[in-house]
């Protein structure tokens, strides 16, 4: 269940969704997702669909993960990524192999201690990695060309926006338990604009670190 064979049927679904951008989906193929979840899930690592990963977090739908991605390289090569909610950092290794720098920060210490075990494993030397309330972003290696968020705010986190380039994009969930929007946001010389995607579901933004 966890050959080439069963990727690649993997990408055939994302190109029914209508992901359409070669690189990502390339990434996508190979790319060995049955190692960012629990081994007795890893049968399951190739369906086209969210999984826990303890704590009360998911590792996020492959077609989630490639729609996120495609959306931000549509602007152009990104130098830098933001990433807000490293989880098993499955969607961290996919921009690692897409842009030049990916910064992530993770509230719960053991999942972003999992994920830099599998970083090194995966030789994703271009990750840097936070422990930290994911709220606040980054602000030290900032401005982004791009961030992207793994959890859902009920509102755009303003400081997160404005830790953007000029011309940089957000994308992020916005919404509650019931229903949420993923929503483009972008940073332009006189403030900032917004666009709705689709209709998603993610696990909520809280504040604070857990260890």
């Amino acid at each position: 269940m966890t050959s080439q064979r069963t990727r690649d049927r993997l990408v055939d679904r994302l190109k029914e969704r209508g992901i359409r951008n070669p690189d990502v989906l390339e990434v996508i193929a190979n790319t060995p997702r049955h190692i960012f979840v629990d081994e007795a899930l890893s049968h399951r690592a190739y369906e086209d669909t969210a999984l826990p990963i303890g704590f009360g977090q998911t590792i996020s739908q492959p077609y989630i993960v490639a729609r996120m991605t495609e959306i931000l390289l549509e602007q152009g090569p990104l130098e830098s990524v933001l990433e807000i909610g490293t989880g098993c950092g499955y969607q961290a290794v996919v921009l690692a192999q897409l842009v030049n720098r990916v910064y992530s920060v993770e509230r719960i210490a053991p999942l972003q201690q999992k994920a830099k075990d599998r970083m090194k494993l995966l030789r994703a030397n271009n990750v840097k990695l936070k422990h930290a309330d994911g709220n606040w972003g980054w602000s030290d290696e900032g401005p982004f060309d791009a961030i992207l968020s793994a959890a859902a705010p009920d509102h755009i986190p303003v400081q997160l926006a404005e830790q953007l380039k000029v011309g940089g994009q957000l994308i992020i969930p916005i919404g509650d338990e019931r229903k949420q929007v993923l929503t483009l946001v972008t940073r332009n010389e006189d403030g900032f604009s917004k666009k709705i995607i689709e209709d998603v579901m993610f696990v909520p933004m809280l504040s604070g670190t857990q260890k």
